[in-house]
């Protein structure tokens, strides 16, 4: 592994390209007194380089990545790591530009609602009343009952609140068939809708040498695929959106940006091409050739609002900074603080239902706002961060989050091909963990008293010896799938879809309770424990699935091909997500401690066995920085069933789920 640059030489680099103004967005701060672990925060880069190492060039990754964390406005990690082309021959800098895609999207909203603060535009205007071709776009139909496709009226015009939310109807050639929700379970109309998709991709006219105008003009010529209002789906919505932007304000979309976002908030290397003095610092595609569309290295007339930009970390840090302080940065205003709390705030109402795609809806713990998915629930969520947590990614992995709760800001810049191994090991649920990880808990009060080494002897301490689990939960400040045998496990709740009639199954987790009882993909739940699904919310029927672990939940299915319903008992199963777990055990006569999950916690990881000191039967202290208290917690009957770090607000509980040899 390369030696990694000092944070003062990250620093200087970081305020390139603005020479004649120091930066007042961020200043650097002692890890400590963010609430960061320094120690915590060094595990980041020696997590990538693994990953780096792990796979070459040829399966589709960059061996770099930039990693950026601010907290409370002031800067808590910025860090180069690898390199930014495939070759491995010029080293990752700071301020290497990267192609952002999809969270280009994000910045195309913000540049809607700068006009709805001006006055310009109005989020439940109409589309047609600045692009009146789209008011005329039909609407495509099924008939389950003669699987035939027909069109109809907008049952309600398209608004650019709709654009906002992907609520708009229009989609995009590219979809994820694997999570059907539109109510539709025949082979032959699921045919149809991707038939629909494709035609898209074939008829609307989306290429570099043409403009927004021409891309709007050619999809007005195609149907709506669901009626406004109805169904979020994400896709083209946002270069529609970009489009009526550049005509209610009267500038190409490029110069609004320029304009009113990254001139004011100083983001110097962002727009939708990389100038050739800027060249050396472009990070290289992840494969060997950028697609037509995204060469970046050329001007282009379609400047999409969808995907086109490119940016660094610093520039998209102060973006994202902009909207925690409520649309304000360094005393320039950009959005009104009401604009951007419509923004982060849910804007889909309880009855539009989720086509496509794993990152909104209850199953993922997520629901969407005018421009940003939005972390709801802490259980269903795969990756950590306070309920309000706000953020987007991009196709070739860049990625970003805001947490208001922590005033906290990651940002994690990859280039990496989609559906590669390569890609699924940096998913973002790495960043998430490893930076909620290092938050430290606080220090014990200086008046508490000292804790005075108690002498244990050998068979008391081979009761705490084990394997104790969080469930997901590296921080006190998310409790995420916490280890408390209060969440069962059925498997059966990550990929479904409700229809009319119930819960669609697309895929039971192998080894299930599901599984193991006879569930199969494409059956239809439509009772859990004698009530009907039919008409219920995804939400109400995903808590209904929940429960403590060991009990049942019947349920009645249909199954496709087959007439009449079958009953079926699961019984949920104790939830081991493997990701958080603590090993306790005895090494020449003294109690240890080492992290054997995915995870490293608080001052446990890998390799690493902390020594626990006895300060009585059941309490010790982790000789470490942190001072990690850890209380064992007994069962009715005497035996040790889990334990506690650090006892009080910011307490972490796991369950024993494994005794050690006596």
């Amino acid at each position: 592994m390369k030696r990694l640059a000092s944070m003062g030489t990250l620093l200087a680099v970081l305020c390139l390209g603005s020479p004649a103004r120091a930066d007042q967005l961020l200043t650097s701060a002692d890890a400590a007194s963010l609430g960061f672990s320094a120690a915590g925060l060094a595990r980041i880069a020696p997590w990538y380089q693994a990953r780096f190492d792990a796979f070459s060039p040829s399966e589709g990754l960059v061996p770099g990545a930039v990693v950026a964390i601010a907290k409370g406005g002031q800067l808590a990690y910025l860090q180069a790591i690898g390199f930014q082309d495939r070759a491995k021959t010029v080293p990752m800098k700071v301020n290497s530009i990267f192609w952002i895609a999809s969270m280009t999207k994000p910045v195309t909203s913000v540049a809607a609602m700068i006009l709805v603060d001006d006055g310009k535009l109005e989020l439940d205007a109409p589309v047609a009343r600045y692009l009146p071709e789209i008011g005329k776009m039909p609407v495509v139909t099924f008939d389950p009952a003669t699987v035939q496709a027909g069109l109809a009226l907008q049952k309600r015009p398209m608004t650019v609140r709709d654009l906002l939310r992907h609520t708009s109807g229009v989609i995009a050639p590219e979809m994820d068939f694997a999570f059907p929700e539109r109510g539709l379970s025949d082979p032959t109309t699921e045919s149809a809708i991707r038939a629909i998709h494709m035609v898209y991709g074939w008829r609307v006219v989306y290429r570099r040498e043409k403009t927004l105008a021409d891309f709007v003009s050619s999809l007005a010529e195609l149907p709506l695929v669901h009626q406004p209002g109805e169904v979020h789906e994400y896709g083209w919505s946002s270069d529609v959106l970009a489009r009526v932007v550049e005509v209610a304000s009267g500038q190409p979309l490029d110069q609004f940006m320029q304009d009113r976002i990254f001139a004011p908030l100083h983001m110097v290397d962002t727009g939708f091409f990389v100038p050739k003095d800027k060249l050396d610092r472009l990070v290289d595609s992840p494969m060997p050739e950028r697609p037509p569309i995204w060469d970046v290295t050329t001007p282009a007339r379609l400047s999409s609002g969808a995907g086109g930009l490119v940016s660094t970390a610093p520039d998209y840090l102060r973006f994202c900074q902009m909207l925690l302080n409520g649309g304000e940065l360094d005393g320039v205003r950009v959005l009104t603080a009401q604009a951007v709390k419509q923004m982060t705030t849910n804007a889909l109402p309880a009855d539009v239902r989720i086509f496509g795609g794993d990152e909104v809806g209850a199953r993922a713990g997520t629901t969407f706002g005018l421009g940003f998915g939005i972390r709801t629930s802490p259980i269903a969520s795969w990756i950590p961060g306070a309920p309000g947590s706000f953020g987007w990614g991009g196709h070739w992995g860049t990625y970003f989050w805001v947490d208001p709760a922590e005033q906290l800001i990651g940002v994690e810049m990859i280039q990496a091909t989609p559906g590669s191994k390569a890609r699924g090991a940096l998913a973002p649920s790495g960043i998430n963990h490893l930076t909620y990880g290092a938050l430290a808990v606080a220090a014990p009060s200086a008046d508490a008293p000292p804790v005075v080494p108690a002498t244990l002897s050998a068979e008391t301490l081979a009761d705490y010896v084990g394997t104790y689990d969080f469930g997901g939960t590296v921080s006190s400040r998310d409790r995420q799938g916490i280890a408390d045998g209060k969440n069962g496990w059925l498997g059966i709740a990550r990929f479904v879809a409700m229809e009319p009639d119930g819960l669609k199954i697309n895929r039971p987790d192998p080894g299930s309770p599901a599984s193991k009882a006879g569930v199969a993909t494409g059956d239809l739940v439509t009772e859990l424990d004698g009530v009907p699904l039919k008409g219920l919310a995804l939400a109400d029927v995903l808590s209904r699935l929940r429960g403590p672990a060991n009990t049942t939940v019947k349920i009645k299915i249909v199954r496709r091909g087959q007439d009449g319903a079958s009953d079926l008992t699961l019984v949920r199963a104790a939830r081991r997500a493997n990701t958080v777990q603590l090993q306790v055990r005895v090494v020449q006569d003294r109690l240890v401690a080492e992290a054997v999950g995915v995870w490293p916690i608080l001052a446990f990881e890998k390799g690493k066995a902390v020594p626990l000191v006895a300060a009585s039967n059941d309490a010790f202290s982790a000789a470490d920085d942190g001072h990690t208290r850890i209380a064992f917690v007994r069962d009715p009957v005497g035996k040790v069933s889990g334990l506690i770090l650090d006892p009080g607000p910011w307490e972490l509980k796991a369950a024993m789920i494994a005794a050690g040899p006596k």
